[in-house]
């Protein structure tokens, strides 16, 4: 690992991650019904998936109401389009770790291949491991005659031969049950303690046949079950074997989390282990949800899937949470919680109207580091406010089109120009960049600090200045990393990060170079006079020339 991955990772973000509101880990009914949800609720969505559902041998799912029958694979095809047609994404393969950044609130999560992802909640559906007997011929017919839930198979092998094997004190329950599809049930003893005499009585009150002796094999004819070997000589015709497997929830990426597992009981016996949640599928780690057979071991998949949706629902409604403290902060910090409009032209000219100057007149010090070597062409100043940079840019040679969303901000920007005498060199136009974008290219495009409140789409607007790049030509992005540390609620102020600055532009492969992608810290006077340390981020991309 270079250097410079060490030091992004040391800061707990890579500066080539894409993001996510919620990576969803696993792709079975849990998984997907999380992220049909999700995705319905507007939300970022990557649902990473290896391709290895439990009950991939079963030939039909059942007991799922208007899908009964239907084979699994034709199922979550099904579902994945579903979620496709909503936005969300897929990524094949597994994940090779998931662990909280610092500061909270995000995680990286990093799949197999080494690609990492951040995301800001994370739902685990990965299901559980079915721990079946070590008997020769288990394996080859499992999922087909060889079984563990008569609800999901019983129907199948109605009326015909069928073996219980017993591995624990649930044995006779299960043989019970199991009689209900059929009149031909065996329990055979194998490890399990002997019945009690009350037991024997219920198992031969319906009939049931009991075999003693150890199982050592299981016979195979034409790929089919055909019975089942007690010690060496005595095999007994059976065409379907029902067994107990221990059910152990996948724990691979439990530590990095900072979760375990713990033993599921039935009956007072205990029967797996599964992570531990709420009703809704929340862990005791913030930000971690859990669904489907790695919390509840017994779901089948209308559970399951029931399971993940009410975990996406969930998930939704703690990011609307934080969504909305985050507003609620930035509202208060801007003063619209005064009575003035938040966001838009009315917002900023009122803003700007309370003084003559709102800024220092004088260029961004990283714009001017960042652009003093380049060679003067075309450039677009995006939120030039009073006009600073527009008129350092054009009295370097610059031919510069300037917008703002403030009228009262581009006349005194136009009076600056005039001072300066590079009117002539500027363009000035006043629009709004959520709405709609400059057209043509540049060979630098400048977005300084523009942070607003409200509902501006900043993401879309910085993907849009990509485009709008000129083969060889720069795009130069500087902002804050949080609030203004003097604004009461502002210090907590959650901004994007100079890695997620880069990966929201989702800027082709190969077609650009990441220049600078970094924090830094400047001395920044507040309104009390004070000085204070500040924290901001620039991030340079140069579009491959030609």
């Amino acid at each position: 690992m270079d250097q410079e991955r060490e030091n992004r990772q040391e800061s707990g973000m890579s500066a080539y991650a894409d993001r996510y509101d919620v990576v969803v880990i696993g792709g079975g009914a849990a998984g997907l019904g999380g992220a049909l949800t999700l995705a319905r609720a507007r939300r970022s969505v990557l649902v990473v998936d290896g391709g290895e559902p439990r009950n991939a041998p079963a030939e039909g799912v059942h007991g799922y109401p208007g899908r009964e029958g239907t084979p699994p694979a034709e199922l979550l095809a099904a579902a994945r389009a579903e979620v496709a047609g909503y936005g969300g994404a897929f990524a094949d393969g597994t994940v090779a770790s998931a662990t909280p950044l610092p500061g909270g609130g995000r995680f990286l999560v990093v799949r197999d291949d080494g690609t990492e992802v951040v995301a800001r909640r994370l739902l685990l559906a990965t299901g559980l491991v079915d721990e079946v007997p070590r008997l020769p011929g288990i394996d080859l017919l499992w999922g087909r005659d060889v079984l563990h839930c008569p609800y999901c198979h019983g129907w199948e092998v109605r009326g015909t031969p069928i073996g219980v094997l017993a591995t624990g004190p649930l044995a006779a329950h299960q043989a019970l049950l199991w009689r209900q599809w059929s009149d031909d049930v065996t329990l055979f003893l194998h490890t399990a303690p002997e019945p009690d005499d009350e037991t024997y009585e219920r198992l031969a009150a319906r009939g049931i046949s009991v075999v003693d002796g150890e199982v050592t094999a299981l016979e195979v004819a034409d790929g089919r079950l055909a019975g089942v070997r007690v010690g060496r000589e005595l095999v007994v015709p059976r065409t379907a074997l029902a067994i107990a497997p221990r059910f152990t929830a996948r724990d691979a990426l439990l530590d990095g989390l900072g979760l375990t597992t713990a033993e599921q009981t039935m009956a007072g016996h205990v029967v797996g282990s599964c992570v531990p949640s709420d009703p809704t599928g929340a862990t005791d780690v913030p930000g971690v949800w859990v669904a489907g057979n790695a919390t509840v071991l017994t779901e089948q998949v209308i559970g399951a899937a029931a399971a993940g949706v009410r975990a996406g629902a969930a998930i939704n409604a703690d990011l609307v949470t934080e969504d909305t403290e985050a507003a609620v902060m930035a509202y208060r910090a801007s003063g619209a919680s005064q009575g003035e409009p938040l966001g838009g032209q009315d917002f900023w000219d009122a803003r700007y109207r309370r003084s003559e100057r709102i800024w220092s007149g004088e260029p961004n010090t990283e714009m001017v580091k960042e652009v003093a070597g380049l060679r003067p062409g075309r450039a677009l100043d995006l939120g030039c406010g009073e006009g600073a940079d527009a008129v350092w840019l054009a009295a370097r040679g610059w031919d510069v089109t300037a917008v703002d969303i403030s009228p009262v901000a581009l006349e005194r920007a136009r009076a600056h120009a005039r001072d300066a005498g590079v009117a002539d060199r500027i363009d000035w136009r006043a629009a709004d960049l959520g709405a709609g974008f400059p057209a043509g290219t540049f060979d630098l495009v400048s977005a300084q600090f523009l942070h607003s409140p409200g509902e501006m789409d900043r993401e879309t607007v910085l993907r849009s200045a990509a485009a709008a790049v000129a083969p060889g030509g720069v795009l130069l992005i500087a902002g804050h990393s949080g609030g203004a540390p003097w604004e009461p609620g502002h210090a907590d102020l959650v901004l994007p990060t100079p890695a997620e600055v880069v990966a929201s532009l989702r800027l082709p492969e190969g077609e650009w170079e990441v220049e600078r992608c970094e924090d830094h810290e400047r001395v920044q006077q507040a309104p009390d006079g004070t000085h204070m340390v500040r924290t901001d981020n620039t991030v340079k991309v140069r579009r491959v020339a030609g």
